[in-house]
């Protein structure tokens, strides 16, 4: 069976690559660009680095720097009634994942209008956005690499997935330098998103051998510098190794697509508002341990490339040892439990029914390599709270 593999146009790796954001501008036609970010990279001067980078280029920049953490609508709309009154003719992300979805749905809505809803799956976007130069700040979403965006429609607290090949930014630039004044929480949460692409993508029921190379190559190099880039925030060899490997990740799964903890998570972080990469870590040994049995092998080589496991480990002791990994990592990096964030319990059993619901209308359960029914859903997040 082939595989369709979407990338962006242009990928420009490594440190000081985010110099040469002016000039990939220039090469995607963009004369008047708008630089979506947040507040916080505003703060740390990086907003003001990318606008005389362009500007030496000599192209126009403006700034819209509102954009929150977990998109909705509504903290979209300003900016794409910006980018329609301002005439601009592309957009620079320059952020984390939520930024980058921003700057999705902005230039998505900038070029078509309508709504959001529109635009989330079943439907699929095949028309190209305005042209998008993703620059992550994190290690973590891979969103610089991938055809989705998430964005909540505030009205039922539901995370609409938007994908397809239109999605795709035409460029990515992967600078680790902007992931050193990471916080650490950040760095912790995104990196274990980022894992977690990996693992989903390798065990996909789309999973290919094109992704297959992407994801296993993106655990051997998240797995062993997760916990030094978190815990020595200043070591560049592992932030840099984070950065490619998220990207890698990023590949993968949005050419192989994501599955049960993915479908699970984005309900958590709508209904109860934890972030992303968190919600994720919460699922991820739980949802594992139910998924193992039906694709021990592919779980067992997860288990080699995250270096817990070697050629000679028996798949019983490999999955054994990821299963310990997985479960280790989140005592180390401090990943909270359910309970523990705050999200009372009461209030999470009565969402049990909508969460399972939504979960599975997402789509990606349907590729898991074990995929439940509504009330295994529901046992998996009480067994994960």
């Amino acid at each position: 069976m082939s595989q369709f593999i979407v990338l962006p146009k242009f990928l420009e790796v490594g440190e000081g690559a985010i110099k040469q954001v002016g000039e990939i501008a220039i090469q995607l036609g963009c004369r008047r660009v708008m630089i979506v970010s947040d507040p916080v990279m505003k703060t740390l001067g990086q907003v003001d680095q990318v606008i005389a980078i362009v500007n030496q280029a000599g192209v126009e920049a403006d700034v819209f720097t509102d954009t929150i953490p977990e998109p909705t609508e509504a903290s979209i709309l300003p900016a794409v009634t910006k980018a329609i009154d301002g005439y601009y003719d592309g957009v620079i992300a320059l952020g984390g994942g939520s930024v980058i979805d921003s700057a999705k749905a902005i230039a998505l809505l900038a070029q078509y209008q309508g709504q959001i809803r529109d635009y989330c799956v079943p439907n699929i976007v095949t028309s190209p956005i305005m042209p998008l130069i993703a620059i992550p700040s994190t290690a973590g979403t891979g969103s610089e690499v991938t055809k989705v965006t998430i964005i909540t429609d505030e009205s039922n607290d539901e995370k609409l997935l938007c994908m397809g090949p239109g999605l795709i930014p035409s460029a990515a630039i992967i600078d680790f330098s902007l992931s050193m004044t990471a916080p650490e929480r950040i760095t912790a949460d995104t990196g274990i998103d980022a894992l977690t692409h990996a693992i989903e993508a390798y065990v996909s029921g789309k999973s290919g051998l094109f992704t297959d190379q992407q994801a296993l190559l993106a655990m051997k190099l998240i797995a062993p510098n997760l916990r030094e880039a978190v815990n020595n925030p200043d070591n560049k060899a592992a932030k840099e190794q984070m950065m490619l490997g998220a990207t890698l990740a990023g590949v993968a799964f949005s050419n192989a697509s994501v599955a049960l903890v993915h479908g699970m998570s984005r309900p958590i972080g709508a209904h109860f508002h934890v972030p992303h990469g968190m919600s994720n870590a919460m699922l991820l040994p739980t949802v594992t341990e139910y998924s193992i049995p039906a694709a021990k092998t592919r779980y067992a080589e997860c288990a080699r490339a995250m270096g817990v496991a070697d050629a000679i480990t028996k798949e019983d002791d490999a999955v054994a040892a990821l299963l310990k990994e997985l479960k280790q990592i989140n005592l180390d990096l401090s990943v909270p439990s359910m309970s523990d964030f705050g999200i009372d319990k009461q209030e999470f059993w009565s969402n049990l029914d909508i969460m399972s619901e939504q979960a599975l209308a997402s789509g990606s359960p349907n590729n898991n390599p074990r995929i439940p029914d509504k009330e295994a859903v529901i046992e998996l997040y009480k067994a994960a709270w």
